[in-house]
């Protein structure tokens, strides 16, 4: 995609922001070819570009079609509309404008926000997280709509790249707050849980992006929707969630213990969720003795039988996944090799494909084999496209890094894996 800059002023009006983030797309692709694949004339998409005009929403799907947006100039096409409707509005004599104002401001932050993440890389969320009041003027959707959405980005999160699915997820956040606002009380309740599940959502998709600070607000969302829903279940799942992720350096591994105390307060004792991520923080720290003493604590719970949550978050099979990660820090290549076997048997998540693989060379690592495990580590990370080069994934090959022994940190292969994880983080936010 082409880096060069834009004429249009993104900020001087919504329609130039839109126009902007399409000309962003297009890149070095010329407008005659874009017209021919969109059935228009070059001349009408040159005029988007510039902000003049906005395009048909049949046009913007093949717009996004074509430039393999995945939604986003589709989410983004509609809030400019949307706001374009709520300016036409203040015009009339029974309008509130004090209030059409403020929706209008908020909603004109909402685009940028959106916008960002075609003019280089995901900022700003936090705006957009105040914002949940505020939607699009839409038929409240039913609750068994709001489940199947949640279902749907949580797919979309262990199958595309993160970046690419941001933007429609903040439309359906803001939708459900706005819709939460102006619902029936026993409604609230289940409007309540659908937000919980989407923060958590929104806030993974941020941590694979390594925008920690906008991912802990969102946590924080996350948690007040949960305990409002008044379901336990779900608020310690989305606390499990929040203290797992904050493993993949946006937390201290201390912090993430003291997390999973605190949710194991609410629960009355120990989970399997979180117990799982006890066994990993002890890893990280390196306390391995620790770490296989909760494994083992882990894997008796378990034994009782392990359910999946409602909306899909956690699945038995992220046992494997720790047992994978405990293991293979400790060197124990056997039962590394089982897990990660047993994991990849029942998952098609790239991100822990990746990740156990990553956890292969970690236990190389742990044997001795300093060299050897580098570059195992250097293969996996330079294999994967760089839109799916998540942070969680750059982390664990962190982890491999940082496992070589102090005097063999100076080897070439520990500094060509250091130099590619840096490109790779990189090249993640770009």
């Amino acid at each position: 995609m082409s880096r060069r800059p834009n004429p249009v002023d993104p900020g001087a009006s919504p329609l130039h922001l839109f126009g902007a983030a399409l000309r962003r797309m297009r890149g070095d692709v010329p407008l005659t070819r874009v017209g021919e694949e969109i059935l228009t004339d070059w001349s009408r998409i040159a005029r988007w570009e510039r902000g003049e005009c906005l395009p048909h929403a049949d046009s913007v799907r093949r717009l996004d079609g074509f430039f393999d947006a995945d939604g986003f100039l589709i989410a983004l096409h509609r809030a400019v509309t949307e706001l374009n409707r709520l300016r036409a509005e203040s015009t009339t004599p029974d309008q509130d404008k004090g209030e059409s104002m403020e929706r209008r401001r908020l909603l004109q932050l909402a685009i940028t926000s959106l916008g960002m993440g075609a003019l280089g890389g995901v900022a700003a969320h936090e705006p957009v997280r105040r914002l949940l009041d505020l939607a699009m003027n839409g038929e409240p959707r039913s609750i068994e709509d709001w489940h199947l959405a949640c279902a749907d980005h949580l797919h979309a999160l262990r199958t595309r790249p993160p970046a690419q699915m941001v933007a429609d997820l903040l439309i359906d956040l803001m939708a459900v707050r706005n819709q939460t606002e102006a619902s029936t009380p026993e409604d609230v309740t289940e409007l309540h849980r659908v937000t919980a599940a989407l923060a958590s959502v929104h806030a993974n998709a941020l941590t694979r992006l390594g925008e920690h600070g906008a991912a802990l607000r969102w946590w924080r969302t996350a948690r007040q929707a949960a305990d409002a829903s008044g379901d336990l279940r779900l608020r310690l799942l989305v606390r499990g969630e929040e203290a797992g992720h904050g493993l993949y350096g946006q937390r201290d591994p201390q912090t993430v213990l003291g997390l999973v105390e605190s949710a194991e307060r609410i629960a009355g004792g120990p989970t399997v969720d979180l117990q799982a991520t006890r066994a990993k923080a002890l890893t990280v720290l390196g306390w391995h003795d620790e770490a296989r003493t909760a494994l083992d604590d882990l894997l008796r719970l378990a034994s009782a039988g392990v359910a999946a949550d409602s909306f899909g978050f956690w699945k038995p099979n992220q046992i494997h996944f720790a047992e994978s990660w405990v293991y293979a820090g400790s060197g124990n290549e056997p039962e590394a090799d089982r897990a990660r076997d047993d994991l990849l048997r029942s998952t098609h998540d790239y991100q822990y494909d990746a990740n156990v693989r990553l956890h292969e060379a970690l236990c190389t690592v742990a044997q001795g084999g300093v060299d050897q495990g580098m570059r195992q580590a250097a293969t996996v990370i330079d294999r994967l496209a760089p839109a799916y080069r998540s942070h969680h994934v750059i982390e664990t090959g962190r982890m491999v890094l940082h496992a070589a022994p102090r005097d063999r940190q100076e080897r070439p292969a520990v500094g060509e894996l250091r130099e590619l994880l840096t490109l790779a983080s990189a090249s993640s936010r770009a």
